[in-house]
């Protein structure tokens, strides 16, 4: 029986004269992005050409809403209220999902980006809000969210289809929330030690902490930062490994 691993980037997150990333680059390696939705990156004419690209080269289109933080690209934990939260991913997600269908296709999934992943991987109050906006806007997404943390739980109480998520570009603290980027071990920049992390991770079903500890883990979809300045290696040289293991198929 094969199992299905995929290979997923945040793309379009550039905005007008911002340029972030090398999406076209990185594309071919991939199975599935998470395009800003313009409140931390992606700017319209950028959307539209992400979501042109993702099509031509058969990869899955998700929404990749934020905090609106264009200052901080979306990576500033900011005072916002449960009712903010649901209009901010309303709006952002339901954007994606007309230009995804203007062009023909289906929006697949939802992400959320930066700071609001961060806070609703520790507040079970925001993940919950999460899951059931994505739940009122369209029952059919899938929400890509941290693995083994509770929101996987909150998602599968509401009937929604979550997928677990692990970084190849992030390391990890011991309760599996991913180390602050203020950190200057967060970061893992090497695409060699990219390999190795996200290797450990599909085949072992587990991954080595900031302690230096091996925690439980269960990788569905590996994350690529597309804003990383090595992420075009770490797409090509994941994806070369990974179409090594016996019993991986490229699809998802």
């Amino acid at each position: 029986m094969k199992r299905y691993i995929d290979l997923n980037c945040d793309m379009g997150e550039s905005f007008y004269d911002r340029k972030v990333g090398n999406d076209e680059l990185i594309m071919p390696y991939i199975t599935s992005c998470n395009i800003a939705c313009g409140f931390h990156g992606g700017d319209p004419e950028t959307i539209l050409k992400t979501i042109n690209l993702a099509l031509s080269n058969n990869v899955k289109v998700g929404a990749h809403p934020s905090l609106y933080d264009l200052e901080g690209f979306g990576r500033r934990k900011l005072k916002v209220s449960h009712n903010e939260i649901r209009s901010l991913l309303i709006y952002q997600i339901s954007t994606l999902i007309g230009i995804t269908s203007f062009l023909g296709s289906k929006l697949h999934h939802v992400k959320v980006h930066g700071a609001l992943y961060n806070m609703a991987s520790l507040d079970d109050e925001i993940a919950t809000i999460i899951v059931r906006t994505i739940l009122e806007i369209d029952p059919n997404l899938k929400l890509y969210g941290p693995s083994m943390l509770k929101w996987g739980n909150i998602s599968k109480k509401f009937g929604l289809e979550y997928v677990p998520e692990v970084f190849s570009d992030r390391n990890y603290n011991d309760d599996l929330t991913l180390v602050d980027r203020n950190n200057k071990n967060a970061i893992i920049n090497d695409p060699i030690d990219g390999v190795d992390h996200v290797m450990r991770m599909v085949k072992t079903n587990q991954v080595k902490t900031i302690s230096g500890n091996l925690r439980s883990i269960k990788a569905k979809t590996i994350c690529i930062h597309g804003d990383q300045n090595n992420a075009v290696d770490f797409a090509k040289n994941i994806s070369i490994e990974l179409s090594k293991i016996d019993h991986y198929e490229k699809r998802f």
